[in-house]
């Protein structure tokens, strides 16, 4: 056995092994808790920003919620809300808050993981949509792929949120979440 022979067999090993000890549960926790401590608390703060406080005020998007979500629209009804049709823009500006609301926490938790992964990945598309279309950011802020900046917010950072929500989206949440503790208790009944 010649002495490279011997460096690619043991490379073989060492990494098969660190595969092994990951098993099925280490890539999907690993993922879901990298994407929620660095966005978690983000879009908790966004969502703050866009409801009222305490209950029933929590329920009810605020003028901040369609200046953020829709803003042309908020801005041609003069930031007064009740002259905002219901259908389609305040749907649309109620389900982008609460998907901000509950899909960092589903993600979190391992719930629905992949229907709230994909979902996260679709809020996060919109939201790099709304801020390059409506809110005017500058080309450094927007990026591009491949060039020798790397730390524009849109192109750039969000392109790294999204790596663990694929990963979640292809793969699920793996064994220790609640996916696993519901898939568990079907198997039961």
């Amino acid at each position: 056995m010649t002495l490279i022979h011997r460096i690619e067999t043991l490379y073989g090993k060492a990494f098969d092994t660190l595969r092994s000890l990951a098993g099925d549960w280490f890539m999907g926790l690993f993922a879901r808790l990298a994407f929620s401590s660095v966005l978690l608390v983000y879009f908790l703060n966004s969502v703050a920003t866009k409801v009222g406080a305490g209950f029933p005020g929590f329920l009810v998007p605020e003028a901040g919620a369609y200046a953020q979500i829709v803003p042309a629209i908020a801005d041609a009804a003069g930031y007064d809300v009740s002259k905002i049709a219901f259908i389609p823009w305040g749907l649309i500006v109620f389900a982008g808050t609460y998907a901000e609301f509950l899909l960092p926490l589903m993600i979190l938790f391992g719930l629905f993981t992949r229907a709230a992964s994909a979902g996260m990945i679709g809020f996060i598309a919109v939201m790099s949509f709304v801020d390059v279309a409506f809110h005017g950011v500058e080309a450094k802020t927007i990026g591009a792929m491949f060039d020798r900046v790397h730390d524009s917010a849109i192109s750039d950072q969000r392109l790294l949120w999204v790596l663990p929500l694929v990963y979640l989206t292809l793969h699920g949440a793996g064994r220790i979440s609640a996916d696993a503790v519901l898939a568990k208790l079907r198997k039961s009944i």
